[in-house]
């Protein structure tokens, strides 16, 4: 066991033999640190939470009571296997919430980015590759195997089916099914999860310039209205655009996709 001299354990915590706890950590009463976990500078687990398996937590990252992160994933092929849960930095994990370490059969490790806020009750399965600045509200679950792009945002009591992949900037609205793949900067409701347009509020706050969000209507109207398949209209709007947003929406929609993609209502 590694315990920085600046570290603050509660005398009730349980620290296991190989558990490795950095500068200014702190573990509250009654929570268990697993001997192959690593929390890192500034770190704080609040009481009764749970650290298990081979978990790295990164820096000024929150754990919040009754929490249980990187115990073995909820899925049936799962042998025992070392496999691995790598959580960024300055994140808000919030109470009851449940992250899995990876599969063998999923590339064996779940990642999940920095400055991340997960609400109560949330769930990220094994083997998900979770971006940046993410929000999943109350409740919300991904299924394995997940891509979540930078800044996206999971609606309450939401569920994404495995291997479905959501695009940066995307919005999910509350009580949605996701089963297929969510392009980026979408806005995406209902509860079969039906792609009704862009997240305008959220390129506006993100500072997204008036001709990038001119194009960005104008190129969502094409995929919805044009001629040919979903795919024939990305490539015929990846020749055309001089814009890196409707860039980034084609290379999403042209890429390898396990669950196909979300068209235009």
């Amino acid at each position: 066991m590694s315990v920085h001299p600046q570290a603050r354990i509660h005398p009730s915590a349980l620290i296991e033999d190989g558990a490795e706890i950095g500068a200014g950590a702190s573990v509250g009463p009654f929570s268990v640190i697993g001997p192959r976990v690593v929390l890192g500078e500034g770190v704080t687990v609040k009481s009764h939470a749970v650290i298990a398996g081979i978990t790295r937590i990164g820096a000024g990252t929150t754990v919040f009571p009754f929490a249980v992160v990187g115990e073995q994933p909820q899925d049936l092929k799962f042998s025992g296997e070392e496999t691995r849960l790598e959580i960024g930095a300055r994140c808000s994990i919030r109470e009851h919430v449940t992250m899995n370490p990876g599969t063998r059969g999923g590339g064996g490790v779940t990642r999940v980015g920095d400055d991340g806020l997960f609400m109560a009750g949330c769930h990220v399965a094994h083997d998900c590759q979770v971006g940046n600045r993410v929000i999943m509200v109350n409740n919300s679950a991904l299924a394995g195997h997940c891509r979540i792009g930078d800044g996206a945002i999971i609606g309450g009591l939401s569920g994404v089916h495995q291997w479905v992949r959501i695009g940066r900037g995307a919005i999910i609205g509350a009580v949605t099914m996701v089963t297929a793949d969510v392009i980026p900067h979408a806005l995406v409701q209902a509860p079969r999860g039906e792609l009704e347009g862009l997240n305008l509020v959220g390129l506006k706050r993100g500072g997204v310039g008036r001709d990038d969000i001119t194009a960005l209507r104008a190129a969502f109207q094409m995929l919805k209205q044009g001629e040919g398949a979903f795919q024939d209209r990305a490539r015929r709007l990846q020749d055309e655009t001089s814009s890196d947003y409707v860039r980034e929406i084609c290379e999403f929609i042209l890429a390898p996709s396990d669950r196909g993609h979300l068209t235009p209502a």
